[in-house]
């Protein structure tokens, strides 16, 4: 990196990073709006919200990975900034040996909390036998995609994204592929999605482990001395992002013991429908937080602390543009949109009035999100944590369980945007006293 260029042309340099990380992210995204869309035209509502019921496995996975991934990185990355290249690999070995027994160990645990899970959300059934059948097998598919997501943010971490990009392209070309081999042409039926999903994520391993043995610069596979201190710093650093997606875990598991119990599977159906936009932008906002955070540490890292702030102020305004942009997209597309995935016109009908007020909070989230990653990227894993723990949890779990009760489904849409923008004043409150 040159401290030089990123001054020069903040950014420039902002999307260079991000808009493959960004594209990345969203082509991950998309394997499971496809698979919905599979889901939804080949196996019915049912199986919709049979893999939406398992979604806080999925956010498990992510808040492990993520915290070992992001921390690691962000320690690695002021290693980098500060010219120390052995210090720097020492952490990039660390981080992706802990990253692989933590997603496994995680998968062990998961496989025995099936039946229990089911229980308390009350699925029965056709929903039951289809989580069952989907996450038997996509458990093994989570440990792959944990591992590769690590390694991918290595790969950007020293300054070659666009490769990481074009392993993600690869993925998603595979599975949309496979998809329609196993749903369409052959009655796997969502077995055949679940084992979509883990062919691709291995092809995207094998083309990582080509990268580090014969084209990274920076990062090297090898041995290396377990660190203790080294673990708890990185495992401190990435605590926001662990509380960050395993309080949506926790949130997802909220909103469908709320909605199973209020308004049954259609609900349920309708929800992970408006879900899949939410995924979508939530990863174009990772991918700018994934894409900034190599940025921002080198920056803190060499001293130049006014320009990692710089550096957060002009991405957080690049997600609120983005933000209204996709809000007006979807207003226009609602009704397409929701014909996509389900012919039950009472579901459809669901979408269409939840779609606009759930994504009030996208004028927000972005911006609430940038600001988490900042603080983690400077090693403030306290305020980045706060702001997590509010958007994440403690303010959502209020409104989901709340407003529901009294505004039924509209409740549930309402949930979100209450919850971004009490998180927003927190946000503020924490840039301002730092």
């Amino acid at each position: 990196m040159d401290l030089e260029k990123i001054k020069q042309n903040t950014i420039g340099m902002i999307l260079q990073f991000s808009i493959p990380a960004i594209i990345a992210m969203v082509l991950t995204s998309l394997i499971t709006v496809v698979d919905g869309f599979f889901i939804g035209n080949f196996v019915g509502e049912e199986g919709i919200a049979a893999v939406n019921l398992g979604l806080p496995i999925i956010y498990l996975f992510l808040s492990i990975g993520l915290m070992v991934s992001v921390g690691g990185v962000a320690i690695a990355g002021m290693k980098f900034g500060a010219g120390n290249l052995a210090a720097c690999n020492q952490v990039f070995r660390q981080t992706i040996a802990t990253t692989v027994v933590f997603s496994v160990l995680t998968g062990i645990v998961v496989a025995l909390f099936f039946e229990p899970m089911l229980n308390i959300l009350g699925a029965k059934g056709q929903v039951r036998e289809y989580f069952q059948a989907y996450y038997g097998i996509l458990l093994f598919e989570l440990i792959v995609m944990v591992v590769n997501s690590s390694f991918g943010m290595f790969i950007r971490g020293e300054g070659n994204p666009q490769f990481y990009m074009k392993v993600n392209i690869v993925s998603v070309l595979t599975n949309i592929v496979l998809d329609y081999v196993f749903a369409a042409r052959f009655p796997f039926g969502i077995a055949g999605i679940a084992i979509a999903s883990l062919l691709s994520a291995l092809l995207s391993f094998v083309l990582i482990l080509y990268f580090f043995l014969k084209k990274t610069k920076v990062y090297h596979l090898g041995t290396f001395s377990f660190s203790g201190s080294l673990l708890k710093r990185t495992l401190l650093n990435g605590s926001s992002e662990f509380i960050g997606e395993m309080s949506t875990g926790i949130a997802m598991f909220a909103y469908n013991f709320v909605i199973m119990r209020k308004i049954g599977v259609d609900g349920v159906t309708a929800f992970t429908i408006v879900g899949y936009v939410s995924y979508v932008f939530s990863m174009i906002i990772v991918g700018f937080g994934q894409g900034t955070s190599p940025l921002i540490s080198f920056s803190f890292g060499a001293k130049e602390g006014k320009l990692a702030k710089n550096i957060r102020k002009q991405t957080n305004g690049l997600v609120f543009v983005i933000g209204a942009a996709v809000f007006l997209l979807m207003a226009v597309l609602s009704g397409w949109y929701s014909g996509l995935f389900v012919k039950n016109d009472a579901i459809q009908q669901m979408v269409r009035q939840g779609m606009l007020i759930f994504m009030v909070s996208f004028f927000f989230c972005g911006i609430n999100a940038i600001t988490s990653f900042y603080f983690t990227s400077i090693g403030k894993a306290f305020e980045s944590a706060v702001i997590s723990l509010s958007r994440g949890l403690v303010v959502l779990l209020v409104c989901i369980f709340v407003l529901p009760a009294y505004l039924g489904m509209t409740g549930v849409w309402l949930a979100a945007p209450v919850t971004e923008i009490v998180t927003l004043v927190i946000s503020g409150i924490m840039v301002k006293i730092n």
